[in-house]
């Protein structure tokens, strides 16, 4: 699930949508007449928004238009549960750093991380090309949303390597692919039921249907649809998954995960500790992170700070510019 300059062929997916999922509409420039204190608030949002999308702003060279054509629903629509869980920032790094953690104990996806990735040298865009595909998939129009498919799994099939045990992998491998599906999105539930808001159980099973289009069409196979085909699957891969020194470094490099604005680290911090907290019980074990400690505690804490300044800073985003598009499309028709 790679999507960039710099093959990532199996942590492309790991961390989430974030400014490209929030990136303002062209043209939504702020009103003239505003009075002082409105005019410092605007001013206020618009440079702290400013610096949370620098961080995971896309390198990828590709431009994407959300706005058009009028319309079109892409690949799921307006009233996907997917539109909802994709659309929440703090949830979604979260969710992303859980992702990424998980996946990095299945010993084949974490050797084409570490053989093919730029994550060690150029995280930001790293998370600036995962943020564009999933903002793609879920609020780009079809032709654009394919587009990204395509241009991944032809990626895919020239990624290849051998493991430290002397396996074999392939980026294109579905058993690969699935797993590094699973792992995601299971995280950015995980991270929208904690940090965001509860979601039925109907609401749940559909969002994991939803994306397991995505999943089979990039090539996975016998991708779960539910809660319960997640926590099943989840249960049989534990036997082939491990903890290496290479693994350790990974969760080093996420919790320290540099910054250019030395201003935002706390906040990384943060957040990098609320996606730890979602990692299911026996994988924070392997990763020897379940130890006593306060800065879960915190982390979990500031989330209920740090969650509302980010939603305030960021605005509302490509959903709302999808739901837009697709709305025009609607008010064109005849009656």
């Amino acid at each position: 699930m790679y999507a960039g300059p710099g093959p990532n062929p199996f942590a492309f997916q790991a961390l989430p949508a974030l400014s490209s999922v929030t990136d303002p509409a062209p043209g939504s420039a702020t009103p003239q007449r505003r009075g002082p204190l409105r005019q410092l608030s605007a001013r206020l949002r618009e440079h702290a928004g400013a610096h949370v999308r620098a961080l995971t702003r896309s390198n990828s060279g590709l431009s994407l238009d959300y706005d058009n054509p009028p319309g079109d629903p892409g690949l799921f629509g307006p009233d996907a549960v997917c539109w909802r869980v994709h659309a929440d920032f703090p949830a979604m790094l979260a969710g992303g750093v859980s992702a990424l953690l998980l996946q990095t104990l299945h010993p084949l996806a974490l050797a084409g991380v570490w053989d093919h990735s730029s994550f060690r040298t150029d995280m930001q865009g790293r998370l600036g090309r995962t943020a564009q595909f999933i903002a793609g998939t879920t609020y780009g129009s079809r032709a654009d949303a394919m587009a990204l498919i395509e241009r991944v799994r032809r990626i895919h099939t020239g990624v290849s390597g051998i493991a430290p045990d002397g396996r074999p992998y392939a980026a294109s491998d579905p058993a690969l692919l699935t797993w590094v599906h699973v792992a995601e999105v299971s995280s950015f539930l995980a991270g929208y039921l904690r940090y965001v808001g509860p979601l039925g159980a109907a609401e749940q099973d559909r969002y994991y249907a939803e994306v397991a289009r995505i999943a089979l069409l990039l090539g996975a196979v016998d991708v779960p649809r539910s809660r319960a085909d997640v926590a099943a699957y989840l249960e049989a891969m534990q036997p082939a998954l491990l903890a290496s020194e290479r693994t350790r470094e990974v969760v080093r490099l996420v919790r320290k995960m540099p910054v250019a604005n030395p201003l935002l680290q706390p906040a990384v911090s943060i957040m990098a500790d609320a996606g730890i907290a979602l990692l299911p019980p026996w994988a924070r074990r392997r990763l020897e992170l379940d130890g006593p400690s306060i800065r879960r505690p915190a982390a979990l804490a500031g989330m209920r700070v740090l969650a509302p300044a980010l939603r305030w800073a960021l605005g509302a985003g490509l959903a709302a510019r999808a739901r837009r598009r697709v709305a025009r499309g609607t008010d064109a028709r005849p009656v």
